[in-house]
């Protein structure tokens, strides 16, 4: 069996670390300058995160809080709040690759692997971290699916459905690259062999959760700093490469 046919990447929690270092602070910046009285502590946004989208977040804790739905110019002006903040925390140069993340996407741009991104979050979003963290990023994804793009965001496979179409690939011969239990679920739904990098956002989340993915790793792994692999097939180098990809294609 060939390389995979194409590889689709989630980014926050997957490509970087962002969740807690960067959206939490961002939307707690956003809170402040809008005079609101809350500070999303770690366990407070971990527990908000399975909701997807900026937007969702912000609507369902107003809700919660204040008993009331927000109206959507103020969930919007929140979220342009938040998005202006996260953009000034990723050019402060805070927010890195995660290990392994730089070399596989070279090593599968080398072979000729097409590569998409498929993420809940928003455009500008996206842009902001890559522009800082992956700078020759343009060349390596064919295109991103982000929030805005579609409908229901995940766990709905819709986004990972929409990225296969544009591909014109089979799902069966694509491999997806997620953090978080709702992103697994997206893939499989889509019916994608999934690889799940854990994160420092979704570390709280139970193992089990993972259980249907075909490997879960701690990171990718880099020279110096090897993966550890949680389930899946050995990886007795310590790095995720395309030929490990491979293998979890072959599996049934």
């Amino acid at each position: 069996m060939p390389f995979p046919a194409a590889l689709l990447w989630d980014v926050d929690g997957t490509l970087a670390e962002t969740e807690l270092d960067g959206h939490r602070l961002a939307f707690n910046r956003a809170l402040a300058e809008a005079g609101l009285p809350w500070c999303w502590d770690p366990a407070t946004y971990l527990a908000l995160l399975p909701i997807s989208g900026g937007r969702e977040r912000l609507r369902f804790f107003l809700q919660q809080v204040e008993g009331a739905p927000p109206s959507a110019a103020r969930v919007e002006a929140l979220q342009a709040a938040k998005q202006r903040h996260y953009a000034a925390l990723v050019a402060a140069g805070g927010l890195g690759l995660r290990p392994g993340v730089a070399r596989l996407l070279k090593a599968a741009a080398a072979a000729g692997i097409p590569q998409v991104i498929v993420t809940t979050s928003g455009r500008a979003a996206v842009s902001a971290l890559l522009e800082q963290a992956l700078p020759c990023s343009q060349p390596l994804f064919r295109f991103w699916v982000c929030g805005e793009d579609v409908a229901r965001k995940k766990p709905d496979p819709e986004a990972y459905r929409l990225a296969l179409a544009q591909l014109g690939c089979d799902a069966a011969q694509a491999l997806a690259i997620e953090d978080s239990s709702n992103g697994l679920r997206a893939a499989m739904a889509a019916g994608l062999c999934t690889l799940v990098t854990r994160s420092a956002s979704s570390a709280a989340e139970p193992v089990e959760a993972f259980s249907a993915a075909a490997a879960m790793v701690d990171h990718l792994g880099e020279p110096g700093s090897p993966s550890v692999v949680w389930h899946g097939p050995a990886c007795p180098d310590g790095h995720i490469t395309l030929s490990y990809l491979q293998q979890l294609l072959r599996r049934p």
